[in-house]
């Protein structure tokens, strides 16, 4: 789980973080997963790793083949941590 407060996410893995809770990332199911966003190859692999290994996005399933796409989904702690990022607005 990431819970490193002096090493905060960067904004690039938290729009990660929007876009899979949006249903819009699929990863492929290996030890080093690569991602796409609305079909396309993300530009930040490492970013999405990153998440991946810190427990906060996995595949929404099991039963995915290795090495093979599968939709990802937010882990307990990556909506919990997106939670705790989304500013609120001020009415």
């Amino acid at each position: 789980m990431f819970t490193d407060p002096d090493s905060p996410l960067s904004h690039r893995a938290l729009a990660l973080l929007r876009a899979t809770a949006a249903g819009r990332v699929e990863l492929t199911c290996s030890s080093e997963p690569d991602f796409r966003v609305d079909e396309l190859a993300c530009c930040d692999q490492p970013a999405a790793r990153l998440l991946v290994h810190a427990g906060l996005i996995e595949p929404a399933t099991t039963a995915t083949p290795l090495g093979q796409w599968a939709p990802a989904h937010l882990s307990p702690a990556g909506a919990e941590l997106l939670a705790f990022d989304t500013p609120t607005v001020a009415a």
